[in-house]
This record gives structure tokens, C-alpha cells and sequence, in this order.
């Protein structure tokens, strides 16, 4: 009887030895785990092992370097990490991230069957670029275009070097030379530099007009030829007209710009190293964030500025002796939307549009004028905001860039156009560029901001008359439903508008690409949630 009592207490101790066995086990093997993610050995490094956006918790809580620590200690909660992630079948995913649908539009560059190898070149191109790196881009490739109308053999083209941003780079210190002339060689001839025995040769330097035709080209400079071997372009921006050019000129533009003209090996590989950090975070939004010392001073943009900053502005403005217009009233340019966004009213605007605070946004942008002064509203918003010198890259890795804007500002072009979503908070050079680069490729989001109407709500914000919420979030996303980057046709000149004002006021060619260099290929599937304006 006494042996009969025993039996279930013997099982008993059996059972519980064999759970706590188990449970130590299970311990001691997640502690291996947690402690060596890898066979590496941990140096904080990022490019030790880039996770997928669906590893996001584990890079932050393991593999953030010391200056990231900060963030790793506040992992973001898996309802939010689905969300960032973009689940196909998540309202935020389809609020927030889905890209609008490409409407059967495809890339098409090839030339038309009529098409034919160079001309015997009459004579040699010379182009000075002038600008910052994507109004350069812009111009190279107009002028690539403009050698094939005149008959003419390209030189590689010089950087501007005396620009705002005083950048000493070469051509092929940005972009890789080798690369664009022989993409190009059935196209146009390009050589390194003028021969020698043409150094000392009679040039003729011009100005082309703004915004010319095939007429302009063919007939008035093309007879240039008659005199001299050399023509010297002294500037190369806006020299060609967006519209009315035959399809094989305007190709041949695309071709140039999204084919040919590359980044420098080393800058591509920056690059795409820096696109592998963001998206460790998940998908991310490319800020460029135009709030810096040269846009303000020339716009003459004021917003939200001490009397000591404006002051500082409008002596820039007044020395700078290239730009022409040196009295500026601010209020006037904030209320035409002539101004970018601060940096307190994008954070407004990214809320009112649903993007979490958890959000990772990457500022693609030179230093912020005023710097933290400044930042702190976005920041506390967004804390998870990077920029290349500021969290994603070390001092080492970036030295070789430094001190050139050029190639500070293509590192920032290759994350904005790998982004998830791009936010440009001015129609500047670098924000058209970057649209028409992603309508071509068909990537991701594109959010112009309305400035001039976001700028009547904000003040509504700041006289107290209106509060953040539900109806001013309404107000926003319903400016901004038609504003996504979806493949539209290249917007005409303003009705009314004559001269050079009538150019101006046009839809430039490389932020929209549409119809020349895309094509529809089947018929579209219309969803008129995300088809702009």
C-alpha cells in the first residue's frame, strides 16, 4: 500500500527534473543567440551585415553602432514594424507607402529606325557647366543633344568650379567618364579633351539662348562652323527647349541622363551602401530638406528666422554678385509658395499625412541653416532622422568626399531616388531631377507639397485659429491625393504667359520624361486614388 503511494511521487520528480532540464536548455540557448548573431565579431560596423527591412528590431537592438545606441534601447513595437514594412493588406501600407501604380508606362529610349550613327564632326564643343550638381546634370545633357544637332565632337564638359559652393571636382571626380563616352559613342563622338594642336586655336564663346530649338541650333549656331574649328558654351543650363523637338533629340536627352551619365564608381558604391543602412530601418522617406544657407539667402525667404539670421542673408544676397534680384520681400515669397519649408512645418506636414513618429527619414541635404535651432521640432517628432554626416556614415568614410558639394550632394541623389517615398520641401533643381529620375524608373512615392496652400494653413496654426487633428490632416492629404508621382504628361506653358516667361513657366523636360522617354505598354489599370493632379 505504502509502495502504491509512492509511485505517483517518483513520476512527479521525474516530470519536473525533465521540465526544468528543458527550460535550461531553452535558456542557455537563447542567450548563444542573442550573444553572437553572427560568426563575425561585433565592431559596430554596419556593413558587417545589413539585415532586410523585416529584421529591423533585432539591427537596432544588436548591431547599432554607439552613435545609434539611443535608439536601440526603444524598439519599435511589431504593430508598428508591420506597418513600416508594408503589408499589402494594411490601410497604413496603402495610405503611406504603396507606390502609385505605373498606369502601363514603361521606359523606351531606342531610337526610331531613321536613325543613324554620327555626322562627320564639323568641330569641337566646349561646355562650362554652371550650377550645383543636378542643374550640371541637366545641363550636360542638353548639351550632349545640342553636339548631335551642330555636328560637333563633345568635350567633356568642366564642372563648375566658382559657383556658391566653390567645388573643385572634375568631371570624373562625380561622374564616371569612361562609362558616358562609350554609352554614347553611337551618338555622339566625346573625347577626354581638345587635341593639342587645337589649344591655341581661335574659339568663339557663346551663350546659347534659353530654352532653344532645332532652328536656333542648325542655322544660327551650326554656321559657326564656317569660321571657327572650336565653340566654347559658356553656360549649359536651360539651353534647350523642354517641348517640340524631334523624338530622337529628346531619346537621346534620356539616354544621356538615365543611362549615360553615372556616378563615379566610389560614389555609386557610397551610395548604395547608405541606401542598405536606411532600409535596415524599414522603409524610409528621403527629406530633401531645402532649408540651407544659399536658398534661403537668394529666395530671401525669412519664415521663422531671428532679425540677426535675416541679417545675415541679405548680405549674402547683396555680395553675391551673380544673382541680380537683391530686394526681396519675404512675406510676399512665403504667400506665393516661393519658399521652402521650414523645417518645423514639414514635421506639421509629415503628421498631418499619418507617417509615424517611429518613421526613418533621411535628409538629403547640405548643413541646415541655423542647425539644431532649427531641427529640434522635426526631430522630436521624428527621432529616427539620419543624414549621411549626421548617424549613417563615419567621419573615415566620408572624408573622401568632404569638401566637394557636388559629390556630398550625388550621395544624397541615390538615396532619395531608392527611397520608399520622396518629399522634396522645394521645387528646386535637386527636386526635379529627382522626380523625373523616379517617374522613369517608376519608383516609389513622389510628394510635391502644395507650399502655397500648406503656407495659409500654417498660419490658421500659428494664429490659433485651427489646431493639429483630424480636419487639418483631412485638409492636407486631400491637397496632396493627386500629388503621388504617378506617369502623367509633361505639363505645357502657363496660358497667358509670352517670351521667355512663356519657356520658363513650363514643366522642365527632366522632371517629367513623359511622353518622350515613356510608353505604354498595356492598357492601364486606373485607380484614381493614386493618379495626380
Amino acid at each position: 500500500m505504502q509502495r502504491r503511494r509512492w509511485i505517483p511521487l517518483v513520476l512527479l520528480r521525474k516530470f519536473l527534473s525533465a521540465a526544468i532540464c528543458a527550460i535550461a536548455f531553452m535558456a542557455l540557448f537563447s542567450v548563444h543567440v542573442h550573444l553572437f548573431p553572427s560568426s563575425k565579431p561585433k565592431d559596430h560596423k554596419f556593413n558587417d551585415k545589413i539585415h532586410t527591412t523585416h529584421d529591423l528590431q533585432s539591427w537596432t537592438q544588436e548591431l547599432a553602432p554607439p552613435h545609434l545606441y539611443h535608439l536601440s534601447k526603444d524598439p519599435l513595437p511589431t504593430s508598428k514594424i508591420e506597418n513600416l514594412n508594408g503589408s499589402k493588406g494594411n490601410s497604413d501600407y496603402e495610405k503611406l507607402w504603396k507606390p502609385p501604380s505605373n498606369r502601363g508606362f514603361l521606359p523606351c529610349t531606342n531610337h526610331t529606325p531613321n536613325y543613324t550613327t554620327p555626322a562627320e564632326s564639323r568641330g569641337y564643343l566646349l561646355v562650362h557647366t554652371n550650377g550645383g550638381l543636378n542643374q550640371m546634370r541637366a545641363g550636360i545633357c542638353d548639351m550632349v543633344a545640342v553636339a548631335r544637332i551642330v555636328n560637333a565632337t563633345l568635350v567633356i564638359p568642366e564642372l563648375d568650379k566658382r559657383s556658391f559652393w566653390q567645388d573643385t571636382s572634375n568631371f570624373s571626380d562625380v561622374f564616371d567618364e569612361e562609362h558616358f563616352i562609350s554609352s554614347l559613342a553611337n551618338d555622339v563622338k566625346i573625347i577626354e579633351k581638345l587635341p593639342n594642336e587645337l589649344l591655341n586655336e581661335t574659339r568663339v564663346v557663346k551663350q546659347f539662348v534659353s530654352w532653344s530649338g532645332m532652328d536656333y541650333y542648325e542655322n544660327e549656331i551650326a554656321s559657326l562652323w564656317e569660321d571657327f574649328q572650336v565653340i566654347r558654351a559658356s553656360k549649359s543650363d536651360s539651353r534647350l527647349a523642354n517641348n517640340n523637338l524631334p523624338p530622337d533629340i529628346q531619346k537621346l536627352r534620356c539616354r544621356a541622363c538615365y543611362e549615360a551619365l553615372r556616378f563615379s564608381p566610389r560614389i555609386e558604391k557610397m551610395g548604395k551602401l547608405l541606401v542598405e543602412r536606411m532600409r535596415s530601418f524599414g522603409p524610409y522617406i528621403a527629406l530633401h530638406l531645402r532649408f540651407e544657407k544659399d536658398m534661403l539667402a537668394f529666395s530671401g525667404c525669412t519664415h521663422d528666422l531671428s532679425p540677426d539670421e535675416a541679417e545675415e542673408l541679405r548680405m549674402i544676397r547683396e555680395n553675391t554678385s551673380y544673382w541680380k534680384i537683391k530686394d526681396i520681400d519675404p512675406k510676399y515669397q512665403r504667400s506665393k509658395g516661393y519658399c521652402p519649408l521650414t523645417p518645423k512645418e514639414v514635421g506639421i506636414f509629415l503628421t498631418a499625412l499619418g507617417y509615424p513618429s517611429k518613421t526613418p527619414v533621411y535628409i538629403a541635404a547640405g548643413e541646415i541653416y541655423g542647425g539644431e535651432s532649427h531641427m529640434a521640432e522635426l526631430r522630436y517628432r521624428y527621432p529616427l532622422i539620419m543624414s549621411k554626416c549626421e548617424k549613417l556614415a563615419s567621419i573615415e568614410e566620408l572624408e573622401p568626399f568632404s569638401n566637394h558639394a557636388s559629390q556630398m550632394a550625388a550621395l544624397d541623389y541615390i538615396v532619395s531616388i531608392e527611397s520608399d517615398v520622396f518629399i522634396p520641401s522645394y521645387s528646386g533643381n535637386m527636386a526635379r531631377a529627382v522626380e523625373g529620375h523616379r517617374r522613369f524608373l517608376g519608383r516609389g512615392r513622389t510628394i510635391s507639397p502644395d507650399r502655397k496652400a500648406l503656407v495659409r494653413l500654417f498660419d490658421k496654426l500659428n494664429q490659433g485659429t485651427m489646431s493639429e487633428g483630424k480636419n487639418l490632416s483631412n485638409r492636407i492629404f486631400d491637397l496632396h491625393r493627386r500629388r503621388l508621382g504617378s506617369p502623367r504628361k509633361r505639363k505645357g506653358p502657363i496660358s497667358g504667359t509670352k517670351g521667355m516667361e512663356r519657356f520658363r513657366s513650363e514643366e522642365a523636360f527632366y522632371a517629367n520624361p513623359l511622353p518622350d522617354c515613356l510608353c505604354r505598354t498595356e492598357p492601364p489599370h486606373v485607380n484614381i486614388s493614386h493618379i495626380i493632379r
